[in-house]
């Protein structure tokens, strides 16, 4: 029997956690899990020790007001291991929490295995020399991650990129135009502001008064709003004021449904550019921090672009409105532009598929060559 406990800090990580766990029991069915995850990883079987969403918080003026509270969970999960000693520690992306878990664990001679590596790469590449000794293994889900981790020593895997395998692609246009009575004539928007209580409270009201600019310009806008796990029910009070009532999905199964009957998409940046490219949804993407953040990361971010699907394509194949930009009648212009003008939609479509293709695995599912690397761990 294998012990694994795992760590997720957030709704991406929970997603890369079920299907992990997944992956691992496929190649041992005796392992055992224990740790913190959300409802992803709940099903899987894995009970987490306090509320994953605890842990959900992004950017220096977030951070701050739940400092000690974060602290207490550090210590918290600290003493759950020492007094468990699993086989192996997994942790999954959220470098804030998780690294500094790997780094007070260390004397106990556990196998580590971080899974996502930290994205140095794209700001404070000088980072890089803090992390060798604070795992055994690294998974990369970037292909162009395990050049920049191998000279340090950091023992860099590339696995491929689980969504990949999420079935953002197929989804049934159908279905979800029946399920919610949608005329011939629909335009349906997707929405997609982000898994954080703190992203949503930002951008809610910038997306509010961009769907109402653009119901003057589009006939039969139809607004689909995906929200998060955790807190789906705080993203449908929020938009209970909207003029055009956005339908508010809820579970991955009817995201990708609705991803099938979109016209356009505006996100937020991150693996939700990922899923959107594989569903064929022309996007726009999107963000908006707190102004000290933001003058930090446009200090440090050391990367072109910010968009995922725009880092793996090499261009700006899909526009990025950030900051600033992150303005109704700018975002409104650009969901415009998509929805009428064909080449447009046309253009970021061609480049989607040569992009989505170097996230592949190396060799069948993600999940499983994460699961083969961890468990060569033990």
């Amino acid at each position: 029997m294998t012990r694994i406990f795992l760590i997720a800090g957030e709704a991406s990580g929970d997603v890369l956690g079920g299907r992990l766990i997944a992956g691992l029991r496929a190649a041992n069915p005796a392992i055992t899990v224990a740790g913190i995850g959300g409802a992803r990883m709940a099903e899987q079987g894995l009970e987490s020790i306090f509320p994953m969403q605890e842990l959900a918080v992004m950017g220096l003026a977030e951070i701050l007001p739940r400092v000690f509270a974060i602290k207490r969970r550090i210590n918290q999960t600290i003493e759950a291991i020492t007094r468990t000693r699993p086989d192996i520690v997994v942790t999954i992306d959220s470098p804030g929490f998780c690294l500094r878990v790997l780094k007070a664990i260390a004397e106990l001679g556990i196998r580590r295995v971080h899974y996502v590596a930290p994205q140095v790469w794209a700001w404070r590449p000088e980072r890089v020399r803090h992390f060798p000794g604070l795992w055994d293994e690294l998974l990369c889900l970037l292909p162009f991650e395990p050049p920049f981790f191998a000279p340090h020593g950091l023992n860099p895997v590339f696995v491929g990129h689980p969504v990949l395998e999420s079935g953002a692609d197929k989804g049934d246009a159908a279905r979800f135009r029946s399920r919610h009575g949608l005329a011939p004539d629909a335009t349906p928007v997707v929405l997609m502001p982000g898994s954080r209580a703190s992203e949503t409270t930002r951008l809610l009201p910038v997306f509010r008064q961009t769907m109402a600019l653009l119901n003057a310009k589009i006939p039969g806008l139809c607004p689909v709003l995906a929200a998060a796990p955790g807190i789906a029910d705080a993203v449908a009070a929020q938009t209970q004021g909207w003029q055009i009532r956005p339908i508010i999905v809820r579970d991955v199964p009817e995201r990708y449904d609705a991803f099938a009957c979109a016209h356009a998409a505006l996100t937020k940046s991150g693996t939700s550019t990922l899923e959107l490219a594989m569903a064929s949804v022309p996007m726009a993407v999107t963000y908006r921090v707190n102004p000290a953040s933001a003058f930090m990361a446009r200090r440090l971010i050391k990367i072109p672009h910010v968009a995922m699907i725009n880092l793996l394509a090499g261009q700006a194949l899909v526009p990025e409105l950030l900051q600033n930009d992150c303005r109704p009648d700018i975002l409104c212009a650009t969901l415009h532009a998509l929805l009428t003008d064909p080449g447009v939609a046309t253009r970021q479509k061609a480049g989607f598929p040569p992009a989505l293709a170097s996230l592949r695995a190396p060799f069948g599912l993600a999940s499983a060559a994460a699961a083969t690397a961890i468990l060569g761990c033990a």
